[in-house]
């Protein structure tokens, strides 16, 4: 193992925004740390912001959407994967309205991708049902 190069970055577990530096050898995540300068966190880091990167190499970590046919879930591209969302969405809505659908936003998300998903929500789907993990 050589010399692991030090990233600085912004957390994207929630919307505190702690800077972190991140360790990398070999383009593989090694090690993560509370970046000292960082005026949100002065360097601390709860366990998900340090611990919480090995998903990103896991072999059994997806990279490419599942739609089941047949009983089996099978790969399949992002174009039929949006078009098989919109299409059971636009059902659900139709047969029974569209209070019938809710959405999970999350703080791990950043502000501005939770207010596309409220946005979508309230204009597309026409339904208030948004709940997420950040008011607790």
């Amino acid at each position: 193992m050589g010399e692991a190069a030090k990233v600085k970055t912004v957390c994207g577990y929630c919307g505190t925004g702690c800077g972190l530096v991140v360790e990398v050898d070999n383009n593989k995540i090694v090690k993560i740390r509370g970046d000292k300068e960082a005026p949100v966190n002065k360097g601390q880091t709860c366990v998900k912001g340090s611990f919480a990167y090995e998903y990103v190499h896991d072999k059994s970590r997806l990279t490419s959407p599942l739609i089941r046919k047949a009983g089996q879930l099978v790969e399949t591209t992002w174009e039929e994967a949006y078009a098989f969302i919109a299409e059971k969405l636009e059902a659900i809505k139709s047969q029974f309205g569209p209070e019938a659908i809710t959405m999970f936003a999350t703080a791990r998300s950043t502000n501005e991708v939770n207010y596309v998903t409220q946005k979508f929500m309230r204009t597309v789907i026409g339904s208030n049902n948004i709940d997420g993990c950040n008011r607790t």
